[in-house]
């Protein structure tokens, strides 16, 4: 079972709870990022703010109406009982009740909708910029942290944003106006009261601090669970052929494990300060009710004075008890806030150019022309290039295998003209043209890749093929092109699937086999009907006789298209037009398969290790050599995986 928390902390930059990205900042100047995103729903939140304050307010002026109550009505004598001024005052604070939850309602009425309006831009937003982001990006991060960024984090903004935020300001202004009124109108019970306010703060103060990092360490580890998760589920086919399904439970247990013990530490910090939060108004209270009492009795204070003191009191205590929960959301959220721009403020160095190349219509049937010229690329955590000063011509309408030994550069050389890369140094030029002055979409309009690992999506196969094909083609004609790729790819089994084109292939298409997946990958290149074609080596799992049947259509479909093959093979290095010999970086020979095998003696150790490799692969490539013989045991496999 791969190290998925080790991995986690080498690639995601927030592994290190004790410093994360953003812990120089406060806390508001964290949230203080979210303004862009909440500024169109600003009305309707601070209405619903205004509408919280209203109703703390109401709450806060019905201690003052039972004071009033308290010295006038209730304690005249029974024959000048006021029983006009006891009914209003009745009236009144019926009044004021209805009004304090009236407009608790139309608080929750005005927020709901725009809380979820601002969590979906963020989403779309976070997701707009992870397409956006290069592949050196998604290397580096594990989906599992991404995922719970925009998923988990997201939904905590949100309902801190409907919620928690409005909470925390009423909560602060409750308890201000409040214990200003117990000071003003309570005297030296207000005093004692306000007194209780100075421990409070300095457990707060410290809860913020303790409790920030243990949030953010919560929620990376919260991270690292889903990554272990996606690579089991992903990977589930390996771990149930290698009976590692007890080592995947045991390295799950232990994350999940670490994340309990997380989130037991941060209930526990919680509840400290709740506890306190509870028990120091209490004991102020008790000390304040004796100190009344006795005021009360030396004609100091008013019976109303004391009544409305402690109904004052009351309705600042669910405030001051609710600032646990508040704080620790609002906490949590600022972490969710960090972890969220962490990702959207990373900057992509594959920018498109101000001002877009003139270039002719994106088609297969001119130009093609790609050039190396002095190309050098080195990965951002290496010593040294793995591409040095590389010189290739790949002229129009040829077919150019790429050959070399392991690690010598070849997928990487590749990735280059579609511009999953830029280089670190030179250029690559499709038809003249630097691939940076293109803007990525115009490049991507000419370069088609296909990879030796195809990536295939939960959609129906018509989807995937058709995902290269602009949406503005007339039906018609992108089915023609469907079609066409299918034949070409020697993918026609797809024909014989419960429901033909239109079947759901499933997640990664793994209910296919390796060489359906790798055809169907084919296919969705092709169909796109570029100028260029990239195989990163994409006919591997195929046999030799349908590989040939793939590369002899493509020259009669795609004759127009220039072709850069990754080879692995002998069978591949033979069916192509020229051979480009990669050695230390550097492109070492060009030629033909039977000019380099007389001229190169690198040449011919690399296919005699392709040669090798071939061999050692040979029964699994007679199987599917028979599978492509048999078309009846083709539809017989596709059936049985699929149903």
């Amino acid at each position: 079972m791969p190290p998925t928390d080790e991995r986690s902390n080498r690639s995601d930059p927030s592994s290190d709870p004790s410093s994360p990205p953003g812990a120089e900042r406060s806390t508001f100047a964290s949230v203080r990022r979210l303004y862009p995103y909440v500024r169109p729903a600003m009305p309707r939140l601070v209405g619903g703010l205004l509408a919280s304050l209203g109703a703390s307010l109401m709450a806060l002026a019905i201690p003052r109406v039972l004071q009033w109550v308290t010295d006038g009505p209730l304690t005249t004598g029974a024959e000048d009982h006021d029983w006009t001024g006891l009914a209003w005052s009745v009236v009144l604070v019926a009044l004021l009740g209805v009004g304090e939850a009236g407009l608790i309602l139309l608080r929750r009425t005005l927020v709901m909708f725009p809380g979820t309006r601002v969590e979906a831009v963020m989403r779309m937003a976070l997701f707009k910029h992870l397409q956006d982001l290069p592949i050196a990006f998604h290397d580096r991060w594990p989906g599992g942290q991404l995922l719970s960024r925009i998923m988990g984090d997201l939904g905590l903004l949100r309902r801190w944003l409907v919620f928690g935020i409005l909470q925390l300001v009423v909560s602060f202004v409750t308890i201000v106006v409040g214990v200003g009124l117990l000071v003003v109108t309570g005297g030296w019970l207000g005093i004692i009261f306000l007194c209780g306010a100075i421990p409070v703060t300095i457990l707060a103060f410290r809860f913020s601090r303790k409790y920030r990092k243990i949030s953010r360490l919560s929620q990376d580890q919260s991270g690292d669970l889903a990554t272990t998760v996606e690579e089991s589920v992903h990977g589930i086919r390996v771990l149930k052929a290698f009976g590692r399904g007890p080592d995947a439970l045991d390295s799950f247990t232990d994350q999940a494990s670490e994340l309990r013990e997380t989130e037991i530490r941060k209930a526990t910090t919680d509840a400290g300060l709740t506890t306190a939060l509870r028990v120091i108004p209490e004991v102020t209270q008790a000390v304040a009710l004796v100190a009344g009492v006795y005021l009360v009795a030396q004609g100091d204070m008013t019976l109303g004075a004391l009544v409305a003191f402690f109904a004052t009191t009351a309705v600042i205590n669910g405030p001051v008890v609710d600032l646990g929960m508040t704080l620790s959301m609002t906490l949590n959220a600022r972490t969710a806030v960090d972890r969220f721009f962490e990702v959207i403020e990373t900057v992509n160095p594959l920018t498109d150019p101000s001002r877009s190349a003139d270039l002719p219509p994106a088609t297969g049937e001119t130009g093609g022309h790609v050039a190396f010229r002095n190309v050098t690329f080195r990965y951002d955590d290496a010593e040294r290039p793995v591409l040095d000063q590389v010189d290739l011509e790949l002229p129009p309408g040829t077919t150019t295998a790429l050959v070399g030994l392991t690690g010598s550069g070849k997928s990487t050389l590749a990735m280059l003209p579609p511009r999953l890369f830029d280089v670190t140094a030179g250029v690559v030029e499709v038809d003249g043209v630097d691939v940076r002055d293109m803007t990525r979409a115009q490049v991507r309009e000419r370069v088609a890749v296909a990879f030796e690992d195809p990536t295939l999506f939960s959609a129906s196969v018509r989807d995937n093929v058709l995902l290269g094909v602009p949406d503005g083609l007339p039906e018609a004609e992108r089915e023609a092109l469907m079609t066409q790729a299918l034949e070409v790819a020697q993918a026609q089994f797809v024909l014989d699937l419960p429901d033909g084109v239109g079947t759901r292939i499933g997640e990664e298409g793994l209910s296919l086999s390796g060489g359906q997946r790798q055809r169907l990958a084919l296919a969705r290149a092709i169909a796109a009907r570029p100028r260029v074609l990239v195989l990163d080596d994409p006919l591997s799992a195929l046999d030799v006789t349908t590989e040939e049947a793939v590369t002899a259509r493509l020259r009669d479909v795609l004759g127009a298209t220039t072709s850069l093959i990754i080879a692995h093979r002998p069978s591949t290095v033979a069916l192509a037009d020229r051979v480009a010999v990669l050695q230390g970086g550097r492109i070492t020979a060009v030629g033909t398969h039977h000019d380099l095998l007389a001229t190169d003696p690198h040449y011919r150790y690399i296919i005699s290790s392709l040669e090798q490799d071939y061999e050692a692969h040979d029964g699994e490539n007679h199987a599917e050599q028979g599978e492509s013989q048999h078309g009846q045991s083709q539809q017989t496999e596709s059936q049985e995986a699929l149903s």
